[in-house]
């Protein structure tokens, strides 16, 4: 089953964030908290949303989908970028991602949006095999860059 997050949801939210942080072999780098995906998904003004996968029998959280909406200049739409799609180890293979990424396939199609696009890293075998199964495609002649930390707050200081 799959259903939009709840405030509730924010502390399996933020372990799963986590997990996934450890399998990408950069725990470190998960900073945030609690507190940061309550006010970003619930706040005010929400600039995320995030989607739950349950365990059909148990009800478990075991995997979910943080989103934020893009736009495309070139189609003059909305689209959706899919930030994090983790499922826990024990509940891969049964459908849960597959699951998760129709809700946001159908989110799009619903409003008008044109694309759903996310990033995987070179090396996740597993979850690029998986992708490709269900027809999406690499875009190779693209490179995704990143300001973060030192270089962002210098350039960003510049007058």
């Amino acid at each position: 089953m799959i259903r939009a997050a709840t405030p509730a949801d924010i502390p399996v939210i933020h372990a799963m964030v986590r997990e996934l942080a450890e399998y990408e072999k950069a725990l470190e780098e998960a900073r945030a908290t609690e507190g940061q995906l309550r006010e970003a998904l619930f706040g005010e003004r929400p600039a995320a949303f995030a989607h739950i996968a349950e365990d059909d029998t148990t009800g478990e959280p075991v995997g979910f989908a943080l989103w934020f909406l893009n736009f495309s200049t070139w189609r003059g739409v909305h689209g959706i970028y899919l930030e994090d799609l983790y499922v826990r180890p024990q509940a891969r293979g049964g459908g849960h991602g597959r699951a998760l990424l129709t809700e946001l396939a159908r989110i799009c199609v619903e409003r008008g949006y044109e694309r759903l696009e996310w990033s995987v890293l070179d090396w996740n075998e597993p979850s690029i095999a998986f992708y490709r199964a269900l027809g999406a495609r690499p875009q190779d002649e693209w490179t995704v860059y990143r300001l973060t930390d030192d270089a962002l707050r210098t350039l960003g200081s510049r007058g």
